[in-house]
């Protein structure tokens, strides 16, 4: 796909019917994420910021003290490309993951994040 190539509203559809609760919103591609206080909120931060840098991709966010509210487009043409949607899913994948009942890894007691 050409560099900052506009999605069809087609495309983006396809992409949404994989993420669970993201959504279209005034020309953003967006998910609101809840945590459990302003210390996961800030390592939820902390962590898409992270992401974002190693993909040179960077989202807008607004942040409160339990939610995290994530803003994608690539600013360079205003629009929701592939790369908006690459980040997002690449978002998804990390901050959801949870240790598996049989891993040795317990996992925070409480629930981590919702959306």
């Amino acid at each position: 796909m050409a560099k900052d190539e506009i999605l069809s509203e087609e495309a983006i559809e396809k992409v949404l019917s994989e993420l669970e609760n993201w959504k279209i919103s005034d020309g953003w591609l967006t998910k609101t994420y809840k945590t459990p206080g302003f210390s996961h909120t800030l390592m939820l931060v902390n962590t898409i910021g992270y992401i974002a840098e190693a993909a040179w991709h960077h989202p807008d966010m607004e942040v409160g003290y339990a939610k995290v509210k994530v803003k994608l487009k690539t600013h360079r043409v205003q629009r929701i490309t592939a790369n908006d949607t690459e980040l997002a899913k690449k978002i998804e994948e990390v901050v959801s993951w949870l240790p598996d009942e049989k891993d040795a890894l317990e996992g925070f007691p409480k629930k981590w994040i919702t959306s």
